[in-house]
């Protein structure tokens, strides 16, 4: 490259090139420069203009400007730039690949173009079935059996193929039509009907009804499992935590203790009920042609009853029918479905930032892996990275989902083409929360629960106990509880030696005052271990399509004795809910069951 004049005056700071301070910086910045297609530079000085410089690239033997240079470079470099990991726009389809992966089969292009395929071929397989069709008569099995390869030999090459038919219609879904008639003309009984391919359709009948596929299979067999393992991973460590005593935080200041297994039960039910409300979202799909009205439908065959038939095609793909439409399915059950993801996340959102914060207060130490690293130049560093990363795709998930939910429902008159390319970052959305949802559990794996560290804040959080004492004062009538107890212990220090002398002042019937004075931090908790416990009753009554439930009652209706406790709870441990539970005691208790059981106010209570 040969520096001349003139060029950008800023570049030498106004002095002749390659001369002083300023043609030295340069010189070392073009050295340390890479340039395209064995580019050579020089600095030369000239005459030409003492004041700027002009910069020439030797190319090849050849002088061109550094303009020309640079746009010859950019269009090598796009060239060059072949996707892969590595040049992906998304973090998706680079970094977090491997972590998102399960979803391509169903949300990339090649998933649109397979259920396209699927439901224009269904359809004319629908066709074949209807008696009053006469120009398509019943195909016979191994015509239907040619049409369902086409379906579920479907690979990467015919989805090229489809796409380079694309490049010449400039229409995605015509693409697939002529495809599928190209594929037919070699069999000789489909050959005959090829032209009922999309007979009667608009794009968007084909289009609605391939997206709630993507969504439906997407959702059933990556989403569901992830968000079931992460809900069952928050229940397993509630219950092996239910009995950890530990310190509240209300604005966060010391409140009234409870468990750490409780907590993160809050969360698993939670997540419980918004799962159950995302698998209730009913997806919805149109076969009404250009407008919602049958019209072309009627023109032909004007004596069929095509709204049933459409209902019925509907419904066949495992899809809820809506009969009401325009030109496009209304997206309505799309905004609920994206809303209600929307906030299973914000519930994760806020476990995530629990569980940052748990572990800054020292609550939870993280298993550390040999060879990693926290801090580029604090070497003892080991961050609560997997939750920051959730919480931060979450974020992103969020945005995305945001937009497809308040977007959506909403086209100009009959249909406007907006809807289409929103519609095809669904698969954004739902990446980024598998993502989050995957790094959670993989911090979740990572916890340890550091007890010690509980211990010590309970210890130094005497005044918690403010509460319990004067709700006793206030049953048995003592005056002013609430203002004696805080007059001990608002902005003032407390100890176990306060508490105790305050206790043993109140005049209170004995064994109230005993009561009391056995009170500690550790164990004001309240019912919160029994909650805990009871974790997985709670998710699975949200949860389970089928509940049943099986009430025992003794005859005297008191508690089992211990034997019979033990009997019944070693027939079906906890957390195994797929065992058969066998129940049987010496005094008339006989059933089975399946499922989980607990004893509540006297009555044996089964859960299937």
């Amino acid at each position: 490259m040969e520096f001349g004049a003139p060029c950008s005056r800023a570049f030498n700071g106004g002095r002749p090139c390659g001369r002083g301070a300023g043609g030295a910086q340069i010189r070392r910045e073009i050295a340390e420069s890479r340039f395209p297609f064995g580019a050579s530079f020089r600095v030369s000085p000239t005459s030409a203009s003492r004041r700027n410089c002009a910069v020439k690239a030797v190319l090849k033997g050849r002088t061109v400007s550094l303009d020309k240079a640079g746009k010859m470079s950019s269009q090598q470099s796009s060239r060059d730039f072949e996707l892969s990991s590595l040049t992906a726009l998304s973090p998706l389809d680079g970094r977090y690949w491997s972590k998102v992966k399960d979803l391509a089969p169903y949300m990339s292009e090649y998933g649109l173009i397979y259920f396209r395929v699927l439901v224009e071929i269904k359809w004319l397989l629908k066709l074949s079935q209807i008696p009053e069709i006469t120009e398509v008569p019943s195909f016979s099995e191994e015509a239907e059996s040619f049409l369902q390869g086409l379906i579920d030999g479907l690979n990467l090459d015919d989805a090229l193929e489809i796409k380079n038919i694309e490049r010449v219609t400039n229409h995605d879904v015509k693409a697939v039509e002529y495809f599928l008639k190209q594929k037919c003309q070699s069999h000789p009984e489909i050959a005959q009907v090829i032209e009922f391919f999309h007979f009667a359709c608009t794009s968007e009948d084909i289009n609605n009804l391939a997206h709630a596929l993507m969504l439906k299979e997407s959702m059933k067999n990556v989403m569901f499992p992830v968000m079931d393992k992460l809900i069952r991973a928050l229940c397993t460590m509630a219950k092996d935590n239910a009995h950890i005593p530990m310190l509240s935080r209300t604005h966060g200041q010391p409140a009234s203790p409870t468990t750490l297994g409780k907590e993160l039960a809050v969360f698993a039910v939670r997540l419980s009920r918004e799962r159950k409300e995302i698998h209730q979202v009913a997806i919805m799909g149109k076969f009404a042609g250009a407008v919602g009205n049958y019209n072309a439908h009627l023109a032909a065959y004007p004596h069929i009853n095509w709204p049933h038939i459409a209902e019925e095609f509907v419904k066949s793909l495992g899809l809820s029918f809506n009969p009401y439409v325009t030109q496009i399915e209304t997206h309505d059950y799309m905004a609920k479905l994206f809303h209600t993801l929307i906030q299973f996340n914000n519930i994760l959102i806020d476990f995530d930032r629990d569980i940052w914060g748990y572990i800054s207060l020292g609550y939870f130490k993280q298993i550390t892996k040999a060879g990693e690293i926290g801090s580029s130049t604090m070497p003892h560093k080991v961050n609560p990275i997997d939750f920051e990363n959730s919480e931060g795709n979450l974020g992103k998930a969020n945005g995305g989902l945001s937009h497809l939910s308040t977007k959506l429902p909403i086209s100009r008159w009959q249909r406007d083409l907006t809807d289409s390319t929103v519609l095809r970052n669904m698969g954004e959305g739902l990446g980024h929360s598998l993502l989050a949802y995957k790094s959670a559990l993989q911090g979740i794996g990572k916890l340890q629960v550091n007890e010690a560290r509980l211990s010590e804040d309970l210890n130094h959080s005497w005044e918690v106990l403010a509460e319990p004492i004067q709700t006793v004062m206030r049953r048995f009538g003592v005056p002013e509880p609430y203002e004696k107890l805080k007059e001990l212990t608002r902005g003032r220090t407390v100890s176990q030696e306060s508490i105790t002398e305050f206790i043993e002042g109140l005049e209170l019937p004995e064994e109230a005052k005993i009561n009391l004075l056995k009170l500690t931090p550790h164990t004001y908790i309240g019912a919160a271990a029994e909650l805990a416990m009871n974790v997985d009753i709670a998710v699975n009554l949200l949860n389970v399509v089928s509940v049943v439930i099986v009430v025992i009652q003794k005859k005297a209706k008191e508690e089992p004795s211990p034997r019979e406790r033990m009997e019944i709870e070693s027939s079906h441990p906890r957390g195994d809910p797929s065992r058969q539970i066998s129940l049987a005691s010496s005094e008339n208790i006989t059933a089975s069951s399946t499922g989980y059981c607990t004893w509540k106010m006297s009555k044996l209570i089964c859960v299937a």
